[in-house]
């Protein structure tokens, strides 16, 4: 670089040297040669006497040179005007720097979990990694299955991690006389299910699809289930194939104030499988269904969103749902567990610990006596052998991959509608 350089004395050779179409064809081997040249440029030519056209036309010279940018440049001059030298004032990296333990291929499986799980809680997805290494032995998880809440968070702000990754209301009630208007109380036992329905979305004044939502208030089991139209010939069958969807038996039924529900056609369905309580939301009262709106907004809205689903998919979205989306949600993923705490006032509280964080079917088998609960024919080495025909990572991939062939069904349906 010197030897072709060094020889431009005036600024018409370098006028000509830049009006050239040959491009440089040479580089500058460090950091510290090139602001060498920056400084021995700026005094050869006098650069801080010149006018502004010849000022310009220096930095344009040594911009083409070294490479660096009009900013850099206009930087490098500055600092040459105030001290008379130029020099790198980078930070360096401190002596005895902290080891990184979680590195950029860590951040980038915690982004692929993420996208898998869309994004779940901190101490959800601490628990997704821990099991993803102690529970079924992938090793690319061993850094990760330690790893704190608080750092979590951390790797999500990594660029490693944002290279990895992508990124929705509620229903009214009214009043009849059906069931008791009380909040459930289920005492630590399974069978106290929670119900709600949520409405997918309309399009061109066509109504969409609606979903039943079941949960249960213990364990957080969960089935969902399609209907086209929220009217007792729809929604009966298919809130008592929800109900035989869950492995053990129920004893209580809750929902809102929603017609959809309190009816007598429901009631006689509660009493056609046995199921003797049927409470309903007190007014004023939101926390009486709580548990199932936080899963309208974490589950139903997190995976199907408020898309158009045309009537005609229905037995489709079923299948998704049945086949996929279900066992997952009640095998793989992590859900947040409360334990009540009373305070020194009397008050109880909620505090959700990480050693609670647990899928519903592990949260099931913790219980005493869990056994007992289970209907008739169902065993926990069967809900065992469920769980374990797959990871949890697998099976977050694997719904995301029949999600986005739904998805492409629905597209194509909404386009040949349209």
């Amino acid at each position: 670089m010197t030897l072709r350089t060094e020889r431009l004395r005036t600024l018409e050779q370098v006028r000509a040297f830049l009006d050239g179409n040959e491009p440089a064809d040479f580089e500058l081997a460090d950091r510290t040669s090139a602001y060498a040249f920056v400084r021995r440029t700026l005094v050869r030519f006098e650069y801080h006497g010149l006018g502004r056209p010849d000022k310009g036309l220096v930095k344009r010279f040594i911009e083409k040179v070294t490479g660096f940018s009009r900013a850099q440049v206009t930087r490098l001059v500055r600092q040459h005007r105030r001290t008379g030298s130029i020099r790198d004032h980078r930070r360096k990296p401190p002596a005895n720097a902290f080891q990184r333990r979680y590195t950029p291929h860590d951040a980038a499986l915690l982004a692929e979990v993420d996208e898998a799980f869309g994004q779940p809680s901190g101490p959800a997805t601490k628990v997704v990694l821990q099991r993803m290494h102690e529970v079924y032995g992938d090793e690319r998880f061993a850094r990760l299955a330690s790893i704190s809440n608080g750092h979590i968070y951390n790797l999500r702000k990594t660029r490693a991690y944002r290279t990895g990754r992508l990124t929705f209301r509620k229903t009214r009630p009214t009043p009849v006389p059906i069931g008791v208007r009380r909040k459930p109380r289920p005492d630590g036992k399974p069978g106290h299910l929670r119900v709600d329905t949520v409405h997918l979305g309309d399009r061109e004044r066509r109504k969409g699809i609606y979903l039943i939502n079941v949960v249960d208030e213990v364990t957080q089991f969960q089935h969902l289930g399609a209907v086209p139209r929220i009217t007792h010939h729809f929604l009966v069958p298919r809130l008592e194939a929800l109900l035989s969807a869950f492995p053990f038996a129920i004893h209580a039924f809750h929902a809102d104030n929603g017609s959809e529900y309190v009816n007598g056609r429901v009631a006689e369905l509660l009493n056609q499988l046995h199921i003797g309580v049927f409470t309903k939301s007190r007014p004023r009262h939101p926390n009486d269904n709580a548990l199932v709106e936080t899963k309208n907004g974490s589950v139903v809205r997190k995976w199907l969103g408020h898309v158009h689903v045309p009537h005609a998919l229905v037995p489709r979205v079923n299948a998704f749902l049945h086949d996929h989306l279900c066992p997952f949600l009640n095998f793989h993923r992590p859900c947040l567990f409360p334990t009540e705490v009373v305070s020194p006032t009397g008050r109880v509280r909620r505090r959700y610990r990480q050693q609670d964080v647990t899928t519903p079917h592990e949260r099931f088998k913790a219980l005493p006596g869990a056994e007992a609960f289970l209907r008739p024919g169902v065993t926990l080495g069967a809900l065992d052998r469920l769980a374990a025909a797959t990871t949890d990572l697998a099976a977050a991939q694997a719904v995301r991959r029949a999600r986005d062939e739904l998805f492409r069904a629905i597209g194509q349906a909404g386009n040949s509608a349209a």
